[in-house]
């Protein structure tokens, strides 16, 4: 299968690029200083109609594929990996979600809002004591009369600080359910969260529900739906978006050592010319052009709804996170000190690779998922 993007795909990565030279990279490190995103920016992808591409144009979307979906996520991933959080838990696990599991009220009222950038959303998941164990959610809620009544914590919740709107997961008498709850609700608590490695800008926090009253008419989706539906397929959404981005961090790892050994003079000559540096040019080189096979494949069969995309997903996801890791990492030893100051940005993309491994499933999560997919069904996995 040919990978080799169409000019409309190449002039929608060329329209990111530049709203990403003027609009991100210039403000990425004061926003990771800050510890916040500002909201204008949620106004200017809005406006350039990169917010919740994905979603039908008759909810406010661009019905945008998955390869320039992709591509929106490297490109924003390559200059600041906050923002490209925004868009995860934003578009990928919230807009996404409820495109495909609400129903046709809840889509009217919330998917407008969500793609001018009215309102922020936000996926409700992790919790204290439950991450990857995603079925074993201690959050609860309790039927009673027009609706359900939500009680527990849910903590390390991206953009939760500015979110207006969450989807949280919860077990009662019919099991996992997944409720729209709105963050002014009363019961409903949210507590900044700081001090982060990395994605430092993705304004983190953990939300405290205390008898928060919920209408029945804010289920998503059936009762019961809760994981095997609305989770996994979230998940599956936001893991996309994680390798596209994680492709980014790598590719900007690698653009910017590039210039660098260009320049940087050592024994005479440009580090560039000398073996060890450009064995480690090789070796970034050849994990971007393999990561990037990856995701676009995983992207290809994502936009023909291909069966095999769940898994090819979490393969994209498992390599390219690691392979970010790997590329961050050569790239602040190749920059020296220069690259352990906050003057460039490589101690940056070093910090939010390391985030890309944990979030939307460990790696050693997508370890479980790829072995046993392989056990079950090698050629599957290989095709």
């Amino acid at each position: 299968m040919s990978f080799q993007l169409t000019d409309e795909q190449e002039h929608f990565r060329k329209s990111v690029q530049d709203f990403v030279k003027s609009e991100i990279l210039p403000y990425a490190e004061q926003w990771d200083r800050q510890e916040s995103t500002p909201r204008e920016i949620v106004k200017k992808l809005s406006d350039k109609g990169l917010l919740c591409p994905t979603i039908p144009k008759k909810y406010g979307g661009l019905e945008l594929d998955q390869v320039r979906y992709g591509i929106l996520h490297e490109e924003i991933g390559r200059g600041c990996s906050s923002v490209r959080s925004l868009l995860t838990v934003h578009s990928s696990l919230t807009a996404e979600t409820i495109s495909r599991w609400g129903n046709e009220a809840q889509k009217q009222q919330w998917l407008p809002k969500l793609c001018k950038g009215e309102k922020v959303a936000a996926f409700g998941l992790s919790e204290p004591t439950t991450g990857s164990d995603a079925q074993n959610v201690q959050t609860t809620y309790t039927q009673v009369d027009g609706g359900y009544v939500l009680n527990g914590h849910k903590k390390w919740i991206t953009f939760s600080q500015m979110a207006d709107l969450f989807v949280i997961v919860a077990k009662g008498d019919q099991g996992v359910c997944a409720f729209l709850v709105e963050s002014v609700t009363e019961g409903c608590t949210v507590n900044p969260l700081t001090g982060m490695l990395g994605t430092k800008a993705s304004m983190l926090g953990e939300i405290i529900l205390e008898d928060c009253f919920v209408p029945e008419a804010h289920l998503l989706g059936r009762p019961g739906f809760g994981f095997a539906q609305i989770v996994n397929t979230a998940l599956d959404n936001g893991r996309f978006s994680v390798a596209c981005g994680s492709l980014g961090i790598a590719r900007a790892c690698l653009e910017d050592s590039v210039a660098y050994a260009k320049e940087r003079q050592q024994f005479g000559s440009p580090i560039k010319d000398h073996q060890l540096i450009k064995q480690k040019i090789t070796n970034m080189i050849t994990e971007v052009k393999a990561a990037r096979l990856l995701c676009y494949n995983a992207a290809h069969l994502r936009a023909t709804k291909n069966p095999d995309s769940f898994i090819q997903t979490t393969v994209a996801k498992y390599y390219t996170t690691q392979a970010a890791n790997r590329i961050a990492s050569e790239a602040v030893q190749l920059h020296g000190a220069a690259g352990c100051h906050d003057s460039r940005p490589i101690q940056r993309y070093f910090r939010d690779a390391k985030i890309m491994e944990i979030i939307e499933g460990s790696s050693e999560i997508q370890q479980i998922l790829i072995a046993n997919q392989g056990l079950a069904s090698l050629s599957s996995i290989l095709s």
